[in-house]
């Protein structure tokens, strides 16, 4: 294993990798798929108020260096497959996930956590992903969605999506079984009701 002096770093008082060489590490073990969910989580902007952090792990750029060092290295296939699949803005695991089955499945790629420009001065919605032209927006429901104040603000946010005349797709681990077929199922029917035509129909 060849490491560079910029590929270690120091965390309490630790030697360990950088982030971008242990990403590239991981490709000779983790599928494609896990490599992207964990190539988004490198670079996500960080929300501080949750962290304690503003800065992304590494950057995409910081990713591919690591790709262009080292020719010829166990995983460069996967790691070469996987940068073109990271997307700047997804904030778990299965956002991730859900992006790859919908654009897998042949579903136009949504946008990541950008917010509905509303005009109106109200609330402001930011779907995990969105299909801005459709007005079709998709919510990842994790186990903390359960929690009394998180199902408050989760009407709330229906109704601002209502006001907005979006339509809003919740998913939850129950759709994301046998490759996410169901959560693609929910946002094909809602997209196709919007006005999108898969490819070769009218």
């Amino acid at each position: 294993m060849k490491l560079y002096e910029d590929e270690i770093t120091t965390l309490n008082g630790i030697r360990l990798t950088t982030p971008e060489r242990t990403w590239l590490d991981l490709a000779e073990t983790l599928s494609v798929d896990e490599l992207v969910v964990a190539g988004d989580s490198c670079v996500r902007i960080p929300r501080p108020e949750f962290e304690g952090r503003d800065k992304p792990l590494c950057t995409l750029a910081d990713l591919q260096r690591m790709i262009d060092r080292h020719k010829g290295k166990r995983g460069l296939r996967k790691a070469k497959e996987a940068i073109r699949l990271i997307r700047l803005g997804s904030d778990s695991p299965q956002e991730s996930l859900l992006r790859l089955a919908l654009v897998r499945a042949g579903l136009p790629e949504p946008e990541v956590n950008v917010p509905v420009d509303s005009g109106d001065g109200g609330r402001p919605v930011q779907p995990d992903l969105s299909y801005r032209e459709y007005k079709v927006g998709v919510e990842y429901e994790g186990s903390a969605h359960s929690e009394e104040a998180q199902v408050v603000r989760d009407i709330a946010r229906s109704e601002r999506y209502e006001e907005l005349g979006w339509t809003e797709i919740r998913i939850s681990k129950r759709h994301m079984v046998n490759d996410a077929k169901p959560a693609v199922a929910k946002v094909r029917t809602a997209l196709i009701q919007a006005g999108w035509r898969p490819k070769g129909r009218s």
